[in-house]
């Protein structure tokens, strides 16, 4: 089998919202491609050998004179060039080209009249030949360098596009990635497939082909033991492993008394061995060391350290009870690494902490496998489909490691997590029952430490409130709250009260911005 790793594009990150989103797109047209910074070493893309290069936007302006530049050698290794806003902008300043603040800024929704272009050949559009695109600068080139010409324009910005006559550098003004782009997974997939060349192996099958092979020849005959959550990540590598090893698998269940309402069970009964996977599954009720652990902790963050070590204490325990273990699996996946490389060089702010890259602590005396450290979400979703896991789990909404742990404000109480886990259970039910589930990307119940007075019957209730929040997204980096009927949210408030004594209060979320307790998972 060909390596569907040979035919690659490298996606040169000038620190843009969106980078992870061309990799996605570029992904979806079946060609690998990775994330790397703008400052690599002289020497990388050489030794990269990419069939084509992409540069990212940004949140600099090439006209100051400190700001990143696209690497020496990527504009002359003779292979496609995609600059991507300030990545086009960058290419201009850099082949003798001039950028200059634009008078007149353009954020949000722009139409472009397009011009014959090998890049946007692919794009249908109508006798007007406009295009609806997305634009983010406050930058534009006003001056081509020789050699190139304009293929798109828009009243404000006269050169939304450039492409060279003769060699395969192009630019765009606005970010095909982002769905508000018409057609933009066309352009991405002309610049991969047409102009660089690529065969599109980068599909379901052949990841799952080239992972089992990979975890055959690094395992050969040692066991590996995995930490299954019963989340889509840990679900796929215990689903993946059990096709490449067998019962060289064990795969350990951690109740660490932060779990949704009958989460434990419904682990238990999707990887029994009479189902579709026939794993070795342990279970462990840790629940009170959890809870003692967090007694008195009131800062997300901290909590987040002591569930993570614990967890780490109570795994390793059982781990080396296992006889011959040798290697763990993790469910890392690619934005984990992403986000935790650019936190570590100090090129992002740190969002969330992930627990799972980085290494093991030298005292679990284990070697890593992290079959899915190379795939997005998306792509993770959907070798799990393929590998037979059911629709249900694949599809389900995420639940991070620290479960109720971050999902209840301040100190962490066993009474407080049987409240939520009851409040959080009801409001998914009445999702799903009215259809709203598959139409929300996140939904969960929040418990704040706060009492208030309400009034049921003849009576007054003085306890805490539960807050609502439900998001949608595309593509699980940025988000916005769900906008729920108004009967629907009035049905989970009206059971939560009735039906939960120790609440006095439900509120739903509309904040434009996600609280600090969401977590990806």
């Amino acid at each position: 089998m060909t390596d569907i790793h040979d035919q690659r594009l490298l996606i040169i990150d000038f620190g843009s919202q969106y980078t992870q989103l061309i990799a996605r797109r570029v992904r979806e047209a079946g060609v690998y491609c990775e994330i790397h910074p703008y400052d690599v070493p002289d020497d990388f893309v050489a030794g990269f050998v990419p069939r084509g290069v992409i540069l990212s936007g940004g949140p600099e302006s090439v006209t100051e004179g400190e700001t990143p530049r696209i690497p020496e050698g990527v504009l002359g290794t003779g292979v496609p060039v995609l600059g991507i806003c300030y990545g086009m902008q960058a290419m201009a300043v850099q082949l003798g080209g001039k950028v200059a603040p634009s008078q007149v800024r353009e954020f949000g929704h722009a139409v472009v009249t397009l011009e014959d272009s090998r890049l946007l050949m692919g794009v249908e559009t109508g006798d007007a030949r406009e295009l609806n695109v997305w634009m983010s600068h406050a930058d534009k080139v006003v001056a081509i360098p020789e050699g190139f010409r304009v293929t798109a324009r828009t009243e404000s910005a006269p050169i939304a596009a450039m492409e060279h006559a003769e060699q395969p550098l192009f630019g765009l003004q606005f970010h095909p990635e982002v769905t508000h782009t018409d057609q933009g997974a066309q352009i991405y997939r002309t610049f991969a497939r047409d102009l660089c060349g690529c065969a599109g192996l980068w599909t379901p099958d052949n990841i799952i082909e080239d992972a089992i092979r990979h975890v055959r020849q690094l395992v050969n005959d040692e066991h590996v033991v995995l930490g299954l959550s019963g989340g889509v990540d840990s679900s796929v590598v215990a689903a993946l492993l059990s096709r490449a090893i067998g019962d060289q698998l064990t795969c350990v269940f951690v109740d660490n008394g932060l779990l949704r309402k009958n989460e434990r069970e419904e682990v238990e009964a999707v990887f029994a061995p009479t189902n579709v996977l026939n794993l070795n599954l342990m279970t462990v009720d840790a629940a009170d060391e959890f809870l003692g652990h967090l007694d008195g902790l009131t800062d997300p963050e901290d909590k987040r350290k002591a569930i993570g070590n614990t967890f780490i204490d109570v795994f390793d325990r059982t781990a080396h009870s296992i006889e011959s273990v040798e290697w763990l699996a993790q469910g890392t996946i690619y934005p984990d690494v992403i986000e935790s490389a650019a936190s570590q060089y100090g090129k992002a702010h740190v969002i969330k902490s992930h627990h799972n890259v980085g290494g093991l602590p030298e005292r679990m005396r284990l070697k890593l496998i992290e079959p899915l450290r190379e795939l997005f979400k998306d792509e993770v979703r959907a070798i799990g489909l393929r590998l037979g896991l059911p629709e249900s789990l694949i599809q389900r909404h995420p639940f991070p490691g620290p479960g109720l742990g971050v999902r209840i404000l301040g100190e962490v109480r066993r009474e407080y997590a049987e409240v939520l886990r009851e409040a959080d259970a009801l409001f998914i039910e009445e999702l799903r029952e009215s259809g709203w589930y598959e139409k929300t990307s996140q939904a969960f119940a929040v418990y704040l430490p706060v009492k208030s007075v309400g009034v049921v019957g003849d009576a007054r209730r003085y306890e805490h409130v539960i807050a609502l929040r439900a998001v949608e997204t595309v593509d699980f980096m940025t988000a916005r709250w769900a906008h729920l009927p108004y009967e629907l949210i009035e049905r989970v408030s009206n059971r939560i009260i009735n039906e939960i004594s120790q609440v006095s209060r439900v509120v739903y979320d509309v904040s434009s911005k996600p609280p600090a307790t969401i977590e990806w998972e």
